[in-house]
């Protein structure tokens, strides 16, 4: 059963994010502008506790009983960015039907055979994350503070292992004898040098990754595909184009290049390229496409937010 809401009155909820609730949980409007909505809730939600917080991520969770697979993965993904603890019963309800604590859930099920790859690939890295923050290893660690203000299932490498040749980091990103967690760190090592575009390390660091697009897990080369949406390199767009039109690929990898293209909707055939795409045969990469083509266009428009950002109510 999923937690029950607080029972905020709406008199005491701003307007706007009753607005934005309404756009989010209807079917009957268009995915582009759910998106939209969405994001603006995560804006709202990641701000300082209080009951329009509280409000925002209630609005968020509405919206697990969509029937959309691409909707419900980007909930989620925007209730864990917004680092509001009271997100967290909503996604333990989504994680399992069950009271129990986060962190056993996650070390059962990353070695349940019964659960799907990626779902325990998940729990792994979740497990490892959660216990590398509370290590002594971590305290001795000196990180690069991060371009992207995204909360990362792993952290970069340390900065002295980063002084390390891309040749050498790429070589951790692909073994894949090592644990997922560590890998992870190799990826994000390289996003690193590939921020900003224009960094002399930028487009070797850029093809390092996209070399991860063979790896044999789908989570892996999903999570390949979301840091490229976040760098937003050109260099990047062969190796996404590739992915997006390799119909043997995870959907769910495929979505993800569809929206990392949308990121790069400046650069010449982008778009022409996701049109191609309105009517694959999986759904979730059509949601993808509509998505990244409204992205592309705010790309093109010179838009300051891909949200609809609140604006204050006057008294």
């Amino acid at each position: 059963m999923a937690p029950e809401a607080t029972g905020i009155a709406s008199q005491d909820v701003d307007p706007t994010t009753l607005v934005l609730r309404k756009d989010l949980t209807s079917e009957n409007v268009p995915l582009a502008r759910r998106f939209r909505a969405l994001f603006s809730l995560k804006h709202l939600a990641s701000q300082s506790p209080g009951p329009q917080a509280t409000a925002a991520i209630e609005a968020i969770a509405a919206a697990f009983k969509s029937p959309s697979a691409l909707l419900k993965h980007e909930l989620a993904y925007c209730l864990g960015q917004t680092k509001n603890l009271e997100a967290v019963p909503f996604l333990r309800a989504v994680l399992e039907n069950k009271s129990e604590d986060a962190m056993y859930i996650m070390k059962r099920m990353k070695d349940d055979e019964d659960e799907p790859v990626v779902v325990r690939e998940t729990c792994d890295i979740a497990v490892d994350r959660i216990q590398w923050a509370h290590s002594e290893d971590r305290k001795a660690e000196t990180l690069k503070p991060s371009d992207f203000a995204s909360v990362d299932p792993a952290p970069p490498m340390p900065v002295t292992l980063q002084a390390s040749s891309i040749a050498a980091i790429q070589k951790t990103l692909l073994d894949t004898s090592l644990p997922l967690f560590r890998r992870y760190r190799a990826m994000f090592a390289l996003r690193d040098l590939a921020s900003p575009p224009d960094l002399p390390t930028a487009e070797e660091a850029v093809q390092a990754l996209a070399s991860g697009f063979s790896d044999p897990s789908a989570l892996f080369r999903h999570e390949v595909a979301f840091v490229f949406g976040q760098l937003s390199h050109p260099a990047s767009i062969p190796a996404l184009v590739s992915v997006l039109e390799n119909g043997r690929e995870e959907s769910m990898v495929r979505h993800e290049a569809a929206e990392a293209l949308g990121s790069l909707g400046e650069e010449p055939g982008v778009e022409d390229t996701l049109k191609k795409f309105l009517n694959d045969p999986e759904q979730v990469v059509r949601e993808s496409v509509i998505v990244a083509l409204d992205m592309a266009e705010y790309e093109k428009n010179g838009d300051m937010e891909y949200a609809t950002i609140p604006t204050p109510v006057a008294a």
